[in-house]
């Protein structure tokens, strides 16, 4: 919010009363409201943008020349969570600052499942010390799917509407479209609480055509960010929603959506970028927002529309455009400098006119925080976990085989199809069948507050040998594992909960490499690079055991997901995600 004091002190340096911060000069100005690029100097006083008329002289405390650099606005990440990048807050500064990302727009539904408000509240601490500005899209579904998991914490709309009030709050997270198709008035009243603020709705309206999502869009939706055709884009434009190009590390979809967008001839000025979920190597590898633009360009579109992409058009969606989204006076001095518009390399990252970041590296690390013990204590088990925790039985045990829904992975994509095939029964216990490269799955209940275990199978991941586990599973964060063998699998398992949350690769009982993630079983404590190292270790031994996947875990993390169609998998079993309920792993008696 600016004083009275503040909006004075900026028009008296303007008017050359007091000198300026810092004078950015020699320039190209990416002015993204007026669609020009320009010669100028931009002048900067207490984090704000005072001019950027060109030929004007004033004073100022510091002068920087520019070299003929192209000035663009700092990028904003429209929806992601920054659990998935495995890190915290704080380390994840050393990752998207140098690549040009000023503001992320976070749905912190992950912490929220596993911690409840007091989980966020423990997130927002650093939020003074970050290079970057932390937005809030506050979540919309903890639990994601009422009946069909077991979370950590629940989020009720009186909970949901006093967040919405926190300043750092700007939308309502991501709703998927059964709560508004089967008319829950909880999440209805969710969005009227919201739209009385003059704030957003962020959407999910993934796989959702026609009436219903017009439905959808009645309700007060401003948003969706799981296109993945063309025509899924249009539909979104044609009923007032906005969409959100992702390019996360499971989820590659700017290349479909943007080459249709050129080929439709479809208007920008409603279309923004996002990650949503991308681990911190291959940010640091290919990029962030900026590969996104530089992505864009490469396909076709113009530079400036793909900046204005990344920039203005997320700021206007949010009603935040006051604020950032341009270089333009009043605004906070969200600064890249650019030598070249189609690579999209920022050689210096001012953020609100402070230098962050030069030559892709942060100048000053964000010490991570001291977490508090109990976000760090978050994995319980009610009963123990065996090989005999992971035996799915047949209705006919006199069966020989037998025919199941497996769920299939569809390459960088999140969604999945409903596969029926024939597995083997052996002693009334359905089988894998690695002939058809479909293994066994399961969610393991991991609050200690049922000690459920769902099972079911999967095709896709190619693995020969062992088994894997994770303690995010979207959303409720359950461990999720996949395995050639139910005693590994159990191993696996036993080794994330050991470490209190994380990451391990099990073959023949042995544990071939574990991580530890212990803030809320999602995030490490460690900095980024030791993070990408460790990371790239457990990559490495989930390859030795067959599996290609360039990012495994992130694909394990995905499969449990209760509203991405058509399958998901809970402790409570697997869910038909369109008819939102649970269903059996035999076909038989699921209609």
């Amino acid at each position: 919010m600016r004083t009275l004091e503040e909006i004075k002190r900026t028009v008296e340096t303007g008017l050359g009363r007091f000198p300026c911060d810092l004078k950015l000069a020699n320039v190209q100005l990416v002015n993204v409201f007026s669609g020009e690029i320009y010669p100028t100097d931009i002048y900067i006083q207490n984090k704000r943008v005072v001019s950027i008329e060109p030929g004007l002289t004033l004073e100022a405390e510091k002068n920087v020349d520019c070299g003929g650099a192209y000035a663009v606005p700092g990028f904003i990440d429209s929806h992601m969570h920054f659990e998935s990048t495995m890190l915290s807050p704080e380390a994840l500064a050393t990752v998207v600052v140098p690549q040009g990302t000023t503001t992320l727009c976070a749905d912190l539904m992950e912490i929220a499942n596993v911690a409840g408000e007091e989980g966020l509240r423990a997130m927002l601490t650093c939020m003074d010390r970050l290079p970057y500005r932390m937005l809030i899209e506050v979540s919309s579904r903890v639990p994601t799917a009422p009946g069909l998991e077991t979370t950590g914490a629940e989020l009720g709309s009186q909970q949901v509407a006093e967040i919405m009030d926190w300043p750092e709050s700007i939308s309502l997270g991501e709703l998927d479209p059964s709560k508004i198709l089967f008319v829950k008035e909880e999440y209805l009243q969710k969005i009227a609480d919201t739209l009385s603020r003059r704030k957003i709705v962020n959407g999910h309206a993934i796989g959702r055509l026609g009436q219903e999502l017009n439905v959808y869009a009645s309700s007060g939706i401003s948003d969706d960010h799981e296109c993945v055709t063309p025509e899924e884009l249009l539909s979104r434009l044609r009923v007032g929603m906005r969409v959100l190009v992702r390019e996360g590390s499971t989820e590659r979809n700017v290349d479909a959506l943007i080459g249709g967008v050129l080929k439709l001839g479809c208007s920008t000025e409603n279309l923004c970028f996002c990650t949503d979920d991308k681990h911190a190597g291959e940010i640091m590898q290919e990029g962030h927002i900026n590969y996104n633009v530089r992505r864009a360009i490469a396909l076709g579109m113009e530079p400036m529309q793909a900046i204005q992409m990344a920039s203005i058009n997320a700021a206007r969606h949010f009603r935040i455009d006051d604020e950032v989204g341009s270089i333009t006076p009043g605004r906070l001095a969200d600064i890249l400098l650019v030598d070249d518009l189609t690579k999209m390399e920022p050689k210096a990252v001012y953020f609100e006119g402070t230098l962050v970041a030069e030559n892709k590296r942060l100048l000053q690390a964000c010490r991570v925080s001291d977490y508090p013990d109990w976000i760090k204590d978050t994995v319980h088990f009610k009963k123990p976990i065996t090989a005999a925790s992971f035996r799915c039985f047949s209705k006919d045990p006199k069966a020989k085989e037998t025919t199941a829904h497996v769920i299939g992975l569809i390459d960088v994509q999140i969604i999945n199809h409903d596969l029926i095939r024939t597995l083997p029964v052996d002693q009334g216990e359905i089988q894998r069948d690695l002939s058809q490269d479909i293994l066994k799955l399961a969610v393991v209940e991991r609050y200690g507050k049922t000690g459920g275990v769902g099972v079911g199978f999967v095709q896709g991941f190619t693995l020969k040998k062992g088994a894997l586990a994770y303690s995010m599973s979207h959303d409720h964060h359950n461990i999720v594992t996949v395995g050639v063998s139910d005693s590994d699998m159990a191993v696996a398992v036993n080794e994330v909960a050991r470490l209190h949350g994380g990451l391990a690769v099990v073959c023949d009982g042995n544990v071939m490499d574990s991580m530890c993630l212990p803030i809320g079983g999602l995030m490490s404590e460690c900095g980024a690079d030791e993070v990408m190292r460790l990371l790239d270790g457990m990559n490495e031994a989930v390859r030795q055991l067959g599996c290609q996947m360039p990012a495994p875990f992130m694909t394990l993390s995905f499969i449990s997901l209760p509203t991405v169609p058509e399958l998901g998998l809970t402790d409570m079993g697997l869910v038909d995600v369109l008819g939102h309920r649970l269903i059996d792993v035999e076909t038989q008696g699921n209609d």
